[in-house]
C-alpha cells in the first residue's frame, strides 16, 4: 500500500484492497487441466443440481461478507430465470485449496451437474483438479488465466481482454505507439505481458517498457528515468498496469511532475481508475482511459440488489449472477448437454450484469467492455460496450 502524499485514506481504500486481492494473478504451484472437456448430461426438465462454492468458513469477515453477497446474486438470478428450475446448492471452502477439493468432491457426489466459485485462484485450481475425472466443469470466479483450461473456465476480467480493448481503441484513436509501465510484481508483469500481448495483436508499436520496484522509494527512484523513456520514445500512450491501491496514484502524479503531459501522451489504465471513487479527484489520473462494464447495465445491478438485499453489491458479486444466467440460458434450450463445453463456450455468449461476456476454449473469457475516460474528476463513457459479438462491435 502505498501511504503518499494523503492519498492512503484508510477507510477508502479498504474497498480497492479487497477488489486487488480477489482480482490478483497469483503463481500456482499445482499442476493445471489441460485442454477443455466435457461436463455433465443433464435432464431438462428436472431442477438442475449446481453447486455454489464460497470462501465462508475462513474466521475472516470479509470472506463471510462476499460469501453471502455471492450467495444473493445467485439466488437474484435464479429467481430471473423464466421456466428454468435450479437446485442451488451451497458449500464454504474457508478461502483454503483443500477445502475447496473437498467441498467440490463432496458437491459432485451429492449430484452437482456443474461448479460455480470458488473466488481464489488456488481454490479455484484445487476444485477443478479434484472434479476433473468425474466429468464436471468449474465456473471459477478467478480471473487468473494460468488456471484455466480442461474443466475450469474464469469468470473475472482479464488482463488480456481489458489490454486488448483499450489497445484496440487507442490505435483507432491516433494513439498507437504505445509505452508500457508497470510494476515489478508477479502482477505488473503479467499485466505487462498482456499490454504487449495486445500491442502485437492490434496493430500498434510498442514504445518501450519500463517498470519500478513495488514500493514509494522505488517508484520515486524510477519514475525520472522512465519519464525520459516517455519522452525520449514519441511514445503517443503510457499503459499503466498499477491499481487504485497499490501506486497508480504516486506514479502518475510524479510523471505528470516530471513533464509527462498526459493531454499530449495519453494515460491508459490497465485496472479500474474509479474504484474507490476518491481516486477520480487524483491529478494525475485526469484525462486517463480505462475500461469498465456496461455502465447502464452495471448500476441497473446494483439497484436490483440494493433493493432486495439492503446493501449495494461487491464488485466481484455479480460474476455469481453471470454464471448463473449463463447455465439457465444454456438449460432453457432444453438440450441434456447444456453444461458440456461445447455449450458453455457457444460464440454467441450470453448477457450477464455488465454486458455481453462468452467463455472460450482455452477457460478464459471475453467480456464486453466501455472506455471511460476521467475528465474533471467525472468519469465520461467515451466509447460504449458492445451488445453483440458480432464483426465490427469492439472486438
Amino acid at each position: 500500500m502505498f501511504a503518499v502524499l494523503g492519498f492512503a485514506r484508510k477507510s477508502l481504500a479498504r474497498l480497492a484492497l479487497v477488489v486487488t486481492a480477489l482480482f490478483s494473478v497469483l503463481a500456482l504451484a499445482a499442476c493445471v487441466p489441460g485442454t477443455t472437456g466435457g461436463g455433465q448430461m443433464i435432464n431438462t426438465g428436472a431442477p438442475v443440481p449446481v453447486a455454489l462454492l464460497v470462501p465462508s468458513g475462513s474466521g475472516q469477515a470479509g470472506d463471510e461478507v462476499l460469501a453471502q453477497s455471492l450467495e444473493n446474486a445467485a439466488r437474484l438470478a435464479i429467481s430471473d430465470l423464466d421456466g428454468v428450475k435450479i437446485d442451488l446448492r451451497v458449500y464454504s471452502t474457508a478461502g483454503q485449496p483443500a477445502q475447496a477439493a473437498a467441498m467440490a468432491t463432496k458437491a459432485v457426489d451429492e449430484g452437482a451437474k456443474i461448479i460455480l466459485g470458488p473466488v481464489y485462484a488456488q481454490s479455484a485450481n484445487a476444485a477443478g483438479l479434484a472434479v476433473a475425472g468425474r466429468n464436471v466443469n468449474v465456473l471459477s470466479f478467478s480471473n487468473n488465466a494460468a488456471i484455466a483450461g480442461g474443466n475450469v473456465f474464469i469468470l473475472g476480467p482479464t488482463f488480456r481482454n481489458t489490454a486488448n480493448r483499450l489497445v484496440r481503441y487507442a490505435v483507432a484513436q491516433g494513439r498507437g505507439n504505445i509505452m508500457i509501465v508497470h510494476d515489478g510484481t508477479t502482477a505488473g508483469m503479467a499485466g505487462q505481458a498482456a499490454i504487449s500481448g495486445a500491442i502485437q495483436a492490434n496493430g500498434a508499436t510498442l514504445a518501450g517498457s519500463d517498470s519500478y520496484a513495488f514500493s514509494q522509494k522505488g517508484v520515486l527512484d524510477a519514475a525520472p528515468g522512465i519519464a525520459k523513456d516517455i519522452q525520449n520514445s514519441g511514445a503517443e500512450a503510457v499503459f499503466f498496469t498499477a491499481n487504485t491501491a497499490g501506486a497508480l496514484p504516486l506514479v502518475t502524479q510524479i510523471l505528470t511532475e516530471n513533464h509527462v503531459d498526459p493531454k499530449v501522451t495519453q494515460f491508459i489504465g490497465l485496472t479500474r481508475w474509479d474504484i474507490p471513487a476518491s481516486t477520480l479527484s487524483l491529478p494525475g489520473v485526469q484525462n486517463g482511459w480505462f475500461a469498465l462494464p456496461d455502465p447502464g447495465l452495471s448500476q441497473q445491478f446494483a439497484s436490483r440488489y440494493a433493493t432486495a438485499f439492503g446493501g449495494p453489491p461487491l464488485p466481484i458479486t455479480g460474476l455469481a449472477y453471470d454464471g448463473i444466467a449463463a447455465i439457465g440460458a444454456l438449460v432453457k434450450a432444453g438440450k441434456a448437454d447444456a453444461l458440456t463445453a461445447r455449450a458453455l463456450t457457444q460464440s454467441a455468449g450470453f448477457v450477464g450484469v455488465g454486458g455481453i461476456f462468452r467463455l472460450l476454449p482455452d477457460g478464459t473469457n471475453e467480456r464486453g467492455l466501455a472506455v471511460a475516460q476521467i475528465v474533471n474528476n467525472q468519469v465520461n463513457v467515451i466509447d460504449p460496450a458492445p451488445r453483440s459479438f458480432g464483426a465490427g462491435a469492439g472486438f
